[in-house]
């Protein structure tokens, strides 16, 4: 793919349409789409972990990626929608470990289990990412296809949006997940919140009990970072270390 995907494009005249209104999922092409990477850092070294890769419609309708993703879900073309993503993110990706969201529905669509995918020619680390309700309502399937999927690829699960109110410890613990993503709510104004201070910990003694790793999101004040330090949590990421960008943008360490 032409590097033409790291830079601003404008929108071919047939096209036009995205500033408007919506076209079904499964008519989007490559120039409506685009991708932003955020760095996930190492809270321990400082430095850069890994990015996740983000999916960001150029269509204006589609624009926010909740609802993209609704809309995909909503046309059954989740899995359509997520090779997209990838054929346009893999082929700009920076040489780093790749965090990647995923949908239930793309295996059971068997979109994501094809041998052309690209993300099975990514030369880094890849984190295969998916949300705690996610695991939860299709707990089988995640069980199942995800679990061999990533040993078929060499990859690594990810639950995302830990403790956003869904948990169920026993049924996370049986996915063996390798890293466990702790939820926004959690980490906004966590100074200001002694049992959050005290959950954190917990979790974080928790997930390295059972063999996973920690990432707080969504961290944007030096205050909540500072708390997540104490805590023992393993990775940052957040707009206080970095914002999603393409190309990806440097971290940043704000503490002395």
């Amino acid at each position: 793919m032409s590097k033409r995907w790291t830079e601003e494009m404008e929108v071919p005249p047939d096209l036009e349409l995205g500033a408007r209104g919506a076209l079904p999922i499964r008519q989007l092409v490559e120039a409506q789409m685009g991708v932003a990477f955020q760095p996930i850092v190492d809270l321990e070294t400082r430095r850069l972990f890994a990015a996740e890769m983000l999916a960001r419609c150029r269509m204006e309708a589609l624009a926010s990626p909740a609802v993209l993703f609704e809309r995909a879900e909503t046309e059954n073309a989740t899995g359509r929608l997520g090779r997209l993503v990838r054929d346009v993110g893999f082929a700009i990706a920076p040489p780093v470990p790749l965090f990647l969201n995923l949908h239930p529905h793309e295996l059971s669509e068997r979109w994501i289990v094809r041998p052309d995918d690209p993300m099975n020619y990514h030369e880094h680390p890849l984190y295969l990412e998916i949300t705690e309700s996610a695991a939860l309502d299709y707990f089988d399937l995640c069980k199942s296809a995800l679990r061999e999927l990533c040993s078929r690829i060499n990859a690594k699960l990810v639950v995302d949006d830990f403790g956003a109110g869904h948990s169920n410890l026993i049924r996370i613990a049986e996915l063996e997940p390798a890293i466990v993503k702790l939820d926004r709510s959690l980490v906004m104004d966590v100074e200001q919140s002694p049992p959050k201070q005290k959950i954190i910990k917990h979790l974080v003694t928790l997930c390295e009990d059972l063999g996973a790793q920690v990432v707080a999101e969504g961290i944007e004040t030096r205050e909540e970072l500072s708390v997540v330090l104490d805590a023992g949590v393993h990775y940052g990421q957040g707009y206080l270390l970095a914002r999603p960008g393409n190309p990806m943008p440097p971290h940043r360490w704000p503490l002395g």
